[in-house]
């Protein structure tokens, strides 16, 4: 069953509860993320993430580790490009603890100078070891490229200069101009009841003041780029990317069903050609990186330097097979199975149901039953996918950046045309 209450200042409390289960699981989500920062101010929003664990006016970083271990609570946050969440999960009967501590968190942290300047470290190492997982950096290399001048692009972890540039000031204005009530959202699913969840947190969250201003974000515009980072591997790894349907797009179901067959699971058709027949490649993938204003499709492989323009060639007949409609209704059936039991899989999840009930509220500012959802995925017909590869692909130019040993010469870059 499904609540919702909104209080006075606009702050949303949502619940469900999930009648067979004995955990709850609670976040606390702000509706900013790292494209909501300035340049100068690039990862403010993860460093705050990390400093909410330092300490607060009534708990030590100990005391509040204590606390969550000695109820066996698993206890985390993590930051996007559209916004961060303080989470928990408990068994049920510890609800009110852990609601203190969460609370506690996010209104009472005192961000101490001394910790911030040791936080900073970690957050250096963190963005060094991004940096040396090649897997993971050509990810935030593609997004840097594909988004260009637009903070979209900008890393969710800052980088080395704008890090050192962030101080306790900094944070502090960050979050009086984006943690407003309006922004902000207490979700919460499994063995939980509303009643609880509005008497834990509405006599402390409905104090939160609106923001001094209310920055607007502005749909980001793509950037074909061709970047190449040379760096001595033994593989080279590639993401390519293209204009995609936002998250909001009713075409969604659409693109989500021609990227699960192109690349989205084993049985794909870049995962079979690449992999399993031509072995040129342990991992790759195609994947969605859908906003509330924009999106993108894209592609990921490593494989050796002597074999990438063998692959790009491959991934260009695969994408040509979709835009003249080379798709059987088997490929769909199996597409649109894969997607309902993810769906339903997930369900079983408190936390993933807490998660998409904060992210249905802040996109469509709503309740999406799972049967709407499965309705909308079984309802795309094979001539809809054929029309969005036309609409990603036909007479458009792949973003491509690589990170290995090779550079522009050694491309076909011919195959990036379709």
């Amino acid at each position: 069953m499904y609540h919702k209450t909104v209080l006075d200042n606009g702050l949303k409390i949502i619940s469900e509860r999930v009648e067979y289960a004995r955990s709850v699981s609670i976040g606390i989500w702000v509706n900013a993320g790292s494209r909501d920062e300035e340049n100068s101010e690039n990862g403010v929003s993860h460093f705050i993430e990390h400093m909410s664990f330092k300490g607060t006016e009534n708990r030590n970083a100990l005391q509040i580790a204590k606390e969550l271990d000695a109820i066996g609570g698993m206890f985390n946050a993590f930051t996007g490009k559209e916004n961060t969440c303080f989470h928990a999960k408990v068994l049920g009967k510890h609800f009110s603890v852990v609601a203190d501590i969460l609370s506690d968190i996010f209104l009472n942290s005192v961000f101490d100078p001394a910790d911030i300047e040791k936080e900073r470290g970690i957050i250096l190492q963190e963005i060094k070891m991004l940096e040396d997982t090649p897997e993971d950096y050509i990810h935030d290399l593609l997004q840097r490229e594909f988004w260009k001048d637009d903070p979209i692009g900008n890393p969710i972890l800052g980088t080395k200069d704008s890090i050192m540039g962030i101080d306790r000031n900094k944070i502090l204005d960050y979050i009086k101009s984006h943690y407003s009530p309006e922004n902000v959202i207490i979700s919460a699913a499994g063995a939980i009841d509303h009643n609880d969840m509005v008497g834990a947190f509405s006599p402390l969250f409905e104090k939160i003041a609106p923001c001094d201003s209310d920055p607007k974000r502005l749909p980001p515009r793509p950037n074909v780029a061709h970047s190449f980072y040379y760096r001595d591997l033994e593989q080279v790894h590639m993401c390519l990317g293209i204009e995609a349907v936002s998250i909001k797009d009713e075409k969604r179901f659409a693109v989500s069903l021609l990227n699960t067959i192109m690349g989205g699971n084993m049985s794909s058709r870049l995962f079979q050609e690449i992999r399993e027949k031509q072995g040129l490649a342990y991992s790759v993938y195609s994947f969605l990186s859908s906003y509330t204003d924009s999106g993108m499709l894209g592609i990921y492989v490593a494989c050796e330097s002597e074999h990438v323009n063998t692959v790009l060639s491959i991934i260009n007949n695969e994408i040509k097979r979709f835009l003249v409609g080379d798709i059987t209704h088997s490929d769909m059936a199996a597409a649109r199975d894969y997607m309902v039991g993810g769906i339903y899989l997930a369900s079983e999840s408190t936390e993933s149901r807490m998660i998409r009930m904060a992210r249905n509220e802040l996109i469509f500012g709503r309740y999406v039953p799972y049967e709407e959802t499965i309705s909308n995925i079984e309802a795309v017909r094979l001539d809809d996918v054929v029309e969005m590869a036309n609409m990603i692909f036909k007479d458009q130019t792949l973003s491509l950046v690589t990170l290995g040993p090779v550079d522009e010469h050694n491309l076909a870059l011919d195959k990036l045309m379709l």
